[in-house]
C-alpha cells in the first residue's frame, strides 16, 4: 500500500445523521490501534479479539462525548480473562488491557465459545463528564461475554436506547490483526421502530468489517452500506490512535501518596513502574525516591 493510501485510510471515526433525523451513525476503524495495544500487552488471539472490540466500542460510546470527557468500559467475570478494561474520550484517545494477556480457550472442547473468555460477570460503563464531581456509572450482568451482544444489551437496557452494534477484529492465518473497526447505529427520539428493524437486517447482511477493509472500502463506504436503504450525511470524522498520558510525573505522584515509613523502605533502590494501560515501563530512581521519602517526612512534623 502507497504511503498516500496509508495515511487516507489510516484509523477514523465518522457520525452521521440520517437524513431526517430517525438515527445517527458512528463508524471507526481501529486496526492500529488493536495492533498496537497486541504488541504492548503481548495479547493472546483470544485477548486480542475480545480486547480490540472492547477498545472499539469504547471508541464508539465515546463519540457521544465532548472534548475531553471520557468513557471506561469494564467487563469483569469468572472466565481465564477476568478483566477487560477500556477507556476512550472524544478526541480519539484509546487505551486498555486485560487481566491476563495471555490466557485462551481450548477449542478442542465444541461447546466452547469466544464469550467463554470472560465467562459469567458483569459489564460496567462509567463516564466521567463535564461540571460532574463523580463519574455516571452503570452495570449490567454480561449476557455473552463476546462484548459485541453485551454491549447492545447495555445500550437497550442502561441507555434506553435501541441500537445496532457491529465489532469486528479480523486475524489471518498466521494469527496477525487484519483489520479492525466497529459500527453503532442508535435510534432517535420518535423514530419509526420499522427503521431500526430494516438497519438490523442491514448489519447482519454486511460482511465482517474486516473483510470490507481489506477490500478498500473506507468508513464512508461503510456508513453508507449500513445505513442502507437509508441515505446520511456526515456530521463529523476525527482521527483515533492508541494513546496513554502515562509519564514520569504521573508515576511520580503516584509514589507520592505512600507513607514515609513505605518509602523509606523503597531508600537506595530505584523503582521499576508499569503502566497498566498501555504497557510502558519507567523508571523512578534512587534520588528521586529519597526526595519523596524527604518530603513526606516533612509533612509530619
Amino acid at each position: 500500500m502507497s504511503l498516500r493510501k496509508k495515511f487516507e485510510f489510516k484509523d477514523r471515526m465518522i457520525k452521521g445523521i440520517h437524513d431526517t433525523g430517525e438515527f445517527k451513525i458512528s463508524v471507526v476503524k481501529t486496526t492500529e490501534v488493536v495492533k498496537t495495544a497486541r504488541e504492548n500487552h503481548n495479547l493472546s488471539l483470544l485477548n486480542t479479539v475480545l480486547l480490540g472490540r472492547t477498545l472499539t466500542a469504547s471508541m464508539l460510546l465515546a463519540s457521544e462525548l465532548k472534548g475531553e470527557e471520557r468513557i471506561q468500559v469494564r467487563l469483569e467475570g469468572g472466565g481465564p480473562v477476568g478483566l477487560l478494561l477500556a477507556e476512550a474520550n472524544r478526541v480519539g484517545e484509546i487505551r486498555g488491557y486485560s487481566g491476563n494477556p495471555a490466557a485462551e480457550l481450548d477449542y478442542s472442547d465444541s461447546s466452547v465459545t469466544i464469550g467463554d473468555g470472560i465467562g459469567l460477570g458483569l459489564l460496567t460503563i462509567s463516564k466521567t463528564l463535564y461540571n460532574e464531581a463523580e463519574p455516571r456509572t452503570s452495570t449490567i450482568e454480561l449476557i455473552e461475554g463476546d462484548v459485541i451482544s453485551d454491549m447492545a444489551h447495555y445500550m437497550a437496557q442502561s441507555e434506553q436506547v435501541l441500537s445496532g452494534f457491529l465489532l469486528d477484529v479480523g486475524m489471518d492465518g498466521d494469527g496477525e490483526v487484519t483489520h479492525a473497526g466497529g459500527v453503532l447505529i442508535q435510534r432517535l427520539p420518535d423514530a419509526d421502530e420499522s427503521t431500526m428493524e430494516k438497519l438490523q437486517k442491514t448489519l447482519q447482511s454486511l460482511p465482517p468489517l474486516s473483510e470490507l477493509f481489506s477490500n478498500d472500502h473506507y468508513i464512508d463506504d461503510v456508513m453508507r452500506m449500513a445505513s442502507a436503504p437509508f441515505t446520511v450525511r456526515e456530521l463529523d470524522r476525527q482521527p483515533v490512535h492508541f494513546f496513554c498520558r502515562c509519564s514520569p510525573d504521573r508515576f511520580k505522584n503516584a509514589l507520592s501518596m505512600l507513607s514515609y515509613d513505605d518509602l523509606k523502605e523503597l531508600d537506595g533502590e530505584s523503582q521499576e513502574v508499569v503502566c497498566h494501560y498501555c504497557g510502558n515501563r519507567m523508571e523512578v530512581s534512587r534520588d528521586e525516591i529519597r526526595e519523596l521519602a524527604e518530603e513526606a517526612k516533612a509533612k509530619l512534623n
